[in-house]
């Protein structure tokens, strides 16, 4: 008699442990296929046509609906002309888009798509059924998207990113509108574990100036995500234009933030609802900012004990206390 699946796995978090593992196996495969083709797009993608540039953007961020939806459908989506299709195709060097279609659709029989993609489709069909069904394909969506991190290429710019900021002399971190949160935390970790760092944060107007003092020994750490605010696009420039090393969390290899970094990490931002997702983004950041305090262990944690030596003497969090019994 075959062993149950329990008997197999001594424990439930082995078996999850096994899914998630098969997962993220399938998730890289099918990045592997993509990759060549994106690569080709990513290296010519400065001397595209605007129109070009919005379908080359469509394939990179959509490689489920371009192995499964038709040309068309796929140029209604990104707001083009199917004949812009067809000649991105013909851009890249394939004699029309069916051929990029059977390599995506290739990559897809031979590796399951993301959770985080069929979350994404599933959201369209389900949205109409209730609050309840909207929140969980919510909650499904950026647990997948968070776990696609977890791929190979993902951590291996996470650890490219930690290592750049541990090495800089100074960290201004940038983030502004929907991402502010996840360069705010970053800001906030650094300091914390005594590391120099600066939130550009264009605080009456003035949070800018400060990257005015940077230098090549420096780094700008920057989170952005489509819609791109144009302040973040222009300070990241401004760094850019004097050698100051760019380390990015955005949102496509070809976003205007990418394309000036020297390490970019990518996360997802679709979500069912109206708004994009900024969960991996968080995310990224934390991580992030934890593998940097852990480079510099000792010293972060006689800084963190003395912050937490402060925050006793100003009594700033609230605690539970036990009340006094009446003798």
């Amino acid at each position: 008699m075959l062993p149950s699946l329990y008997e197999s796995y001594k424990s439930i978090s082995e078996i999850l442990q096994h899914m998630l593992q098969s997962v993220q196996n399938c998730f890289i495969c099918f990045l592997m296929k993509q990759s060549l083709l994106n690569e080709q797009i990513t290296g010519s993608f400065g001397g595209m046509s605007n129109q070009l540039k919005i379908a080359a953007r469509f394939v990179l961020d959509h490689p489920h609906d371009v192995a499964l939806l038709s040309m068309r459908e796929q140029a209604h989506h990104a707001g083009v002309h199917p004949s812009t299709m067809t000649r991105l195709a013909k851009y890249l060097g394939f004699d029309g888009y069916e051929s990029i279609r059977t390599r995506y659709a290739e990559a897809l029989r031979e590796g399951e798509i993301s959770f985080a993609e069929k979350a994404g489709r599933q959201a369209i069909h389900q949205q109409a059924r209730g609050d309840g069904a909207l929140a969980v394909e919510m909650f499904r969506s950026i647990a997948a998207q968070i776990v696609s991190l977890t791929g190979e290429n993902s951590l291996r710019r996470v650890e490219a990113a930690a290592s750049r900021l541990s090495s800089a002399l100074h960290v201004y971190c940038l983030g502004l509108r929907s991402s502010h949160t996840a360069a705010w935390h970053m800001g906030y970790i650094l300091r914390l574990i005594g590391e120099k760092s600066s939130l550009l944060d264009d605080s009456a107007g003035l949070g800018a100036d400060a990257i005015g003092r940077a230098g090549p020994d420096d780094v700008l750490f920057v989170v952005s995500v489509n819609p791109y605010t144009r302040r973040t696009v222009e300070l990241t420039e401004y760094a850019h234009s004097r050698h100051i090393p760019v380390v990015a969390v955005t949102d496509s290899e070809v976003s205007p933030i990418a394309r000036l970094a020297e390490i970019s990490v990518l996360v997802a931002t679709e979500s069912p609802s109206f708004f994009h997702s900024l969960s991996p983004a968080f995310a990224a950041a934390e991580v992030i900012s934890a593998l940097v305090a852990g480079h510099g262990s000792d010293e972060a944690q006689r800084n963190l004990h003395q912050f937490d030596e402060q925050l006793k003497a100003f009594d700033t969090y609230f605690t539970l206390r036990t009340p006094k019994r009446n003798p």
